[in-house]
Parts: structure tokens; sequence; C-alpha cells
């Protein structure tokens, strides 16, 4: 059939967490796994081969790892193979689904950066804006100043902001798991950040930081007066078809066919969604996220002098751009981002003409970022390079 249309940085102590979540211990024992393809275009493609590659890569990674389930997808312009292994829900032992939902995290951000670059497009705001501009006098405390700091700084992640859902984490302040409908205010979140003193002057130093981002939804608000979650859905969801995506705004749920996530061996699937707000809420599918990011890397969504700054990136020391990174690998640069939320960690790569994809998830994270995560990002880049090729 063919394809229907074509960062790791929060801290935590697993004390804190481990006494908020709910579930029982289940132990993971069999395993399911699969390699199924979902399409084939005129003419040779490597895709077939990779899908081999991407099962192998899979499988290990959840044996090596004890992770309850792990899914990955390659694709080959329109080749797109799948694999599976282990489960989607370890309790009632139901296979792992490579076409189900998970939390993306942190990938929102490549959303949210491109709705920015469109608004700067449409001249209704510039990357050289200041913090300020927008939102005047909310970030004004131990260094930390939004007359400095620009649109693009927020974006790159060189403010200099710290960090808001670290200390959150830490602190056992953030009970989204115990209380998902909890409210979080954005402001809320940012004052939490900037109760720290800046990290580094503004457009000095690379330092990934979750209030960059909530900042930058709370600018698409003030700009069009909307949610940033109904720019993206009306600009990127609506218009790509992402019909598995969704970026909700409080709803802690998960509906349709979807992977239960884990905290250690709780199940963590229903979490509270505004505490990451801009910064991580949106939930997708491989698919959908290949979509989008083959979208992105091809200029679909911007115009060509927004397609440059969104691939400029921000210091030497890191290859961090605007909400995606662009990373050499043994197979050619690549665009790539990863996304970290209790009970989900996944990474992507997609070639920079959006030919070439992978993406690998797993439904197990405790948010300390370890030896399974850095096995989830060797795994997609491993399956990048197959399905290329090289």
């Amino acid at each position: 059939m063919r394809s229907r249309k074509f960062g790791v940085r929060v801290g935590a102590t697993l004390a804190v967490l481990a006494a908020t979540v709910t579930g029982v211990a289940v132990a993971v024992q069999d395993q399911e796994a699969a390699v199924a393809p979902a399409g084939a275009r005129n003419g040779a493609s490597q895709a077939g081969p990779a899908g081999a590659a991407l099962q192998g890569l899979v499988d290990r990674t959840r044996a090596d790892h004890r992770l309850p389930g792990v899914i990955g997808m390659v694709r080959d312009g329109d080749d797109v193979r799948y694999a599976r292994s282990g489960y989607g829900d370890m309790f009632r032992r139901v296979p792992a689904d490579p076409k189900a939902r998970f939390r993306i995290a942190s990938s929102t951000k490549a959303f949210v950066s491109t709705v920015v670059l469109q608004l700067e497009a449409e001249r209704r705001l510039s990357l050289n804006d200041t913090v300020d501009r927008w939102l005047p006098g909310l970030v004004d405390a131990n260094g930390n100043d939004g007359r400095r700091i620009t649109i693009r700084q927020l974006l790159n992640q060189t403010s200099g902001l710290p960090d808001y859902a670290n200390d959150l984490y830490i602190s056992g302040s953030y009970v989204a798991d115990i209380n998902p409908y909890k409210r979080w205010d954005p402001r809320t979140l940012v004052k939490a950040g900037i109760a720290r003193k800046s990290l580094s002057p503004p457009g000095t130093k690379y330092n990934y930081s979750n209030t960059n981002y909530v900042l930058a939804g709370m600018i698409i608000q003030a700009v069009t007066g909307r949610h940033p979650a109904a720019e993206v859905t009306s600009r990127i969801i609506g218009p790509l078809q992402l019909t598995d995506t969704t970026f909700p705004e409080s709803d802690p749920k998960l509906y349709g066919n979807w992977l239960h996530g884990y905290f250690a061996i709780r199940d963590i699937s229903f979490s509270n969604v505004q505490v990451m707000g801009a910064a991580g809420a949106m939930v997708s599918t491989q698919e959908d996220l290949a979509d989008f990011t083959r979208a992105l890397a091809s200029g679909r969504l911007l115009p060509p002098a927004q397609q440059r700054q969104l691939l400029e990136v921000g210091t030497k020391e890191k290859p961090y751009a605007l909400g995606v990174a662009v990373q050499p690998t043994p197979c050619g640069p690549a665009l790539t981002h990863n996304g970290a939320a209790l009970g989900y960690f996944s990474h992507w790569y997609t070639s920079p003409d959006g030919e070439h994809q992978s993406v690998v998830a797993t439904n197990r994270y405790n948010m300390t970022p370890g030896k399974a995560t850095e096995a989830v990002i060797q795994a997609a880049k491993d399956a990048y390079c197959a399905v290329k090729g090289k």
C-alpha cells in the first residue's frame, strides 16, 4: 500500500517519580516481531534491505535493554518498511504496533519553530524581535533579560535561559502523573526557569532549554491571538493530512490505537500535557512524523528564505538549528531530533531532500538519559544509513 501522504534534556530523580506513578509490575518475557512493507515505487529501492536491517536493530535494542516494546520505520521515497518487537501493552500482551500513536515530546519543537518561521514569512514578526517585544516584562530575573534575547535565540537554544523542566522534576513539584489535569500556566513555567541565573549571555552558547519553546508558543499566541496548538493544527497538521497527529492543550488521554507508555514497569500513558505545552505536548505516529519531517526538509512548508534560516545552526559547538538538529552521520548530513516524555522516547532522521528517513521509538522512558536512549538513537541512525544504502 502506498504511503498515504508522502531531545533529551529533562532530569529527574527516580525516587520522586516512583512515589507518584501508579500501576502494576509485569515482567516482559516473550517477543513479537514483524517486518511489514507498506508500499513500493517503480525502480530500485533501498527500503527492502533496510527493513530487514531495521528489524534486527529493533529486536536487539529491545532485548539488550529489556524494553517493553520498540517500533521502527524506514522509508526510501514511497517505499516504507516497518518493524516491531515486544509489546504495545505489556499487561495484556498486545504486540507493539508500528502504526500506533505515541507522545513525540520534544519533536514538537520542530512544528512550533515552523509556525514561527511562517509568521516571519508573513511579516507578522521577525526572528530578530526580542522576547520583550512580544512578552514585555516576563523575562526579567537573575540575569535573564527578555530585552536582550531574540526569537532566533529561543529557537536555536542559545538564549541562556535555564530549563524549567529540570527544576520541576528534581524538586518534586511536577505531579503531572498524579494529577494529569493539574493546571500549568505557561507563565508559571517560565518563572520557574528564570528563578535560576542565566546560563550564558544570549547568542553565545548552546543550552537546551524547554523554557525557550514555552516562550516561543506564547509569542505565537501574542502574534496570532490563538493557542500555538491551533496554529500548528491549521498550518501543518491539516494541510499535510496528518490524521493521527494531535497537539493536546489539556487532555492527558490517548485515543484510538496507541502505545502504552511505561515509567520503569508502571503504566504512565495518561499524563499532564500542560507541563510541556509548546515544548513537547504533541502526539503522533511514525508515519505522520516522517511525513512532516519530509515536508519540512523538502521545502514544502517554508519559503526559501525561511528554509535557509531553519537549517542555520546557532553555534559551532552543537549542530542545533531552529527546532531541528543538522547532524553529520556516516552516510551524510541529516535533519534529526528526539523526543523524551514520561513513558516514551523516539528519534528520527531525515535526509536534506526528504527522500530517506528513519524513525525508532520505545514505550519506556524514566526521564533519565542512559544506555537505552543511546541505543534507540543509534538504531535510528543505523537504519537511516541502511535505507540510504551506505
